[in-house]
């Protein structure tokens, strides 16, 4: 299992980071949620990837398993595997960790032990215009040894930090050509199967042009 001590830290790409966030921001008034994909090596779990998950059916077992064995059979074959979750919440101001984060938290732990829950702090995303904060606008949550989920960092343990440390530049920048709107789901994928989950389009060119932060 590794990750003793409390020491664990995870440590998760730009683009994986931005994905979600844009996800959340093309669905502004539902919930959102996703999962991160990755590896461990010692007490360091790498977030590579991440994929967007759902914006209508976050609650029903269909379509997630479904998603996550498509998920696990993709990254499988390039020897990455589910390692965390991602949720956002459907009231800006909602920071409480709810049941359907929980519940597919515990099902990701049950095959990968160091995973973690990622929720988003939209608190910290309205504020990234405003300064040139680096902290990440997600909040960390581990499993204790309760088998309970908590909000890491309190003890000075587990951490949350990003590849690049121009992340939160670059998301701006995104936001602000609304490259939100060039993200798919596996809502969308599975309303219609052109649209591919992967986004491999998504990062391969840069901002269009600005419109300015505030539009967050």
């Amino acid at each position: 299992m590794g990750g003793g001590g409390g020491e664990l830290r995870y440590e998760i790409s730009q683009n994986a980071y931005i994905k979600l966030v844009l996800h959340s921001l093309k669905h502004k008034t539902s919930a959102v949620n996703g999962v991160f994909v990755g590896s461990s090596c010692d007490d360091v779990v790498q977030i590579i990837d991440s994929v967007p998950l759902f914006h209508n059916h976050l609650g029903l077992l269909p379509p997630l398993e479904i998603s996550l064995i498509m998920i696990e059979e993709y990254y499988g074959a390039r020897g990455l595997g589910i390692v965390g979750y991602f949720h956002a919440n459907e009231r800006s101001d909602d920071l409480e960790l709810g049941n359907v984060a929980k519940n597919i938290g515990d099902h990701i732990y049950r095959y990968f032990p160091q995973a973690a829950i990622l929720l988003l702090d939209n608190k910290k995303l309205e504020a990234l215009p405003k300064g040139k904060d680096r902290v990440l606008v997600m909040q960390l949550y581990t499993r204790d040894a309760s088998k309970n989920w908590k909000l890491a960092g309190s003890d000075g343990g587990c951490q949350l930090t990003t590849k690049e440390p121009a992340a939160n530049a670059v998301l701006l920048d995104y936001i602000s050509s609304k490259k939100w709107e060039d993200v798919v789901d596996f809502d969308d994928h599975l309303d219609d199967i052109t649209k591919d989950w992967l986004n491999p389009e998504l990062f391969k060119v840069g901002p269009r042009h600005a419109y300015g932060p505030d539009e967050i």
